[in-house]
């Protein structure tokens, strides 16, 4: 058993302490909010905290209680515009000591996904990105953005446009044409 810690966050298992709440509090500073940045290809992570506790559930396992706070900011996936995001949530992990990971191809992903299993180290630095990583926005988009029409045309002929591509676009004005032609 390793008495090491794999980082500077870690907290090992072993010295968490069974009758009062094990807190922590982290606030990154700004060459560390740059790296994660850097790592979950944001412009720029403003703000970032990590508050919250590491409680016993029965005789062996653990929760971790945490309150995650970030300013994010990332290009609009329309017009590339930075586009500001707040997030605020709560998340709650399960450290068990008798976890099995089902290692089979077709098993079921079980529904709750807060329970990992308990090693020597709680790193609470790893939960936060983990965490910040899943509510980060996939598509973020500003308000305002529209997305534009393509026109596509190749010299000396008239535009494409998109309405122009749709398969049954021209339907309804041949219908028109030969209904008018009965007439």
């Amino acid at each position: 058993m390793s008495r090491t810690p794999p980082s500077t966050t870690a907290l090992r298992v072993a010295d968490l302490s069974q009758s009062a709440d094990n807190t922590f509090s982290l606030r990154p500073d700004a060459p560390a909010l740059a790296l994660i940045a850097q790592e979950l290809e944001l412009s720029t992570l403003r703000k970032l905290s990590f508050v919250g506790r590491i409680v016993p559930l029965g005789d062996s396992d653990w929760v971790l209680e945490a309150t995650l706070g970030a300013t994010v900011v990332q290009p609009c996936v329309v017009t590339l515009d930075p586009v500001t995001t707040r997030i605020d949530q709560t998340l709650r992990r399960q450290y068990v000591a008798d976890y099995v990971d089902i290692d089979e191809p077709e098993a079921e992903v079980p529904e709750d996904d807060s329970v990992e299993p308990l090693g020597q180290w709680i790193d609470p630095a790893v939960v936060m990105i983990e965490a910040l990583a899943l509510a980060v926005p996939d598509y973020p988009r500003k308000n305002d953005a529209q997305l534009g029409q393509m026109v596509y045309t190749k010299p000396g002929e008239a535009p494409m446009t998109d309405e122009d591509a749709r398969p049954f676009a021209g339907l309804a004005d041949f219908k028109q044409k030969l209904e008018s032609d009965d007439n």
